[in-house]
């Protein structure tokens, strides 16, 4: 087996080091014959491209290509499109991944592929969320770090045959939001199976919550809801609504755990700023999803409404 991990980036030079130095120390196994790392630049303005053509000498596995800012669906579809292995992974270029990463996906899809007589599958790692940049493979495994998405490009395996049958990534997804799980949609219509593979674990690393982040934050809900749309048009069935969260239910319910709206990024800032004195940015980022949530149900309402959806 020739895996080719791709990894679409935009500014995130430091954290990229880490990613592609873990990805250089993989432990050999029985399936997997060769592997290489394929980085997609999204037209970054750190310094990345330079970088990694200054210190190719330290990632022999890495081929790197540039796009002009397209978006991660633009550049993971370049990935593919360049990569050169049978089997493609993705992860995300804040990811760190333990040594035996590529060889728990390669003995869980050569397992299945046996089983089943067929390539129709993909592997689904574990997620281990950290703002520990120094020691993140340190973190240890939370219960928020579960994930119930049937296809995400944070850590996934699969054949290449199958996801070029599949059509790829939407390009139309430009963004925040969606792209993977869209086309999660599309390998389910075609019977591609799920297989969860625990053993390849990655810790995606991402810096504590601070509340200079609460505009982006609301920004960030805003695009969600705009490609949200674009999803349930492309699949316009009850379960991408409830993906999406484009149900009268998710709206009653936001609305009840923010009391109408009155807890809010205001009137919870005073707490939310206790919690991070206090060294608990990830509990106060927690109580902060309550009006994000809120906000971005009442946000897809709205663009629905422009649009002419019910």
């Amino acid at each position: 087996m020739f895996i080719s991990v791709v990894i679409p980036t935009y500014n995130r030079r430091a954290i990229l080091e880490k990613c592609l130095s873990a990805l250089e120390l993989q432990d050999a196994c029985g399936e997997l014959d060769e592997y290489e790392v394929v980085v997609v630049d999204d037209g970054s303005t750190d310094g990345t491209p330079d970088w990694l053509r200054s210190n190719a000498d330290r990632f022999p596995r890495v081929r790197l290509f540039e796009q002009i800012h397209g978006g991660p669906a633009e550049g993971r579809n370049r990935g593919v499109a360049n990569a050169r292995g049978d089997v493609i992974v993705f992860i995300d270029s804040d990811l760190v991944v333990t040594p035996t990463f590529l060889g728990c996906h390669a003995r869980a899809l050569s397992k299945q592929w046996a089983r089943s007589g067929s390539r129709l599958c993909f592997t689904y790692g574990a997620v281990i969320n950290t703002a520990d940049f120094d020691h993140p493979t340190g973190e240890r495994h939370k219960l928020r770090d579960l994930s119930w998405a049937y296809f995400a490009t944070g850590n996934v395996a699969i054949d290449r045959a199958v996801l070029e049958q599949s059509g790829l990534f939407d390009q139309g997804f430009r963004l925040y939001g969606w792209e993977d799980l869209e086309l999660g949609e599309r390998l389910r219509q075609m019977g591609v199976e799920l297989i969860r593979c625990p053993e390849a674990v990655g810790y995606h690393w991402h810096p504590a919550f601070r509340l200079e982040q609460i505009p982006d934050l609301i920004r960030v809900e805003g695009e969600r809801a705009r490609m949200g749309l674009v999803f349930y048009r492309k699949h316009p069935s009850r379960r991408v609504r409830m993906i999406i969260q484009f149900t009268w239910m998710h709206r009653l319910l936001w609305g009840l755990l923010t009391l109408g709206g009155l807890l809010n990024e205001r009137s919870l800032r005073p707490l939310l700023a206790w919690l991070v004195r206090r060294g608990q940015p990830s509990l106060a980022l927690e109580l902060l999803r309550l009006p994000l949530n809120r906000i971005g149900v009442e946000a897809l309402y709205r663009e629905a409404r422009v649009q002419g959806l019910r």
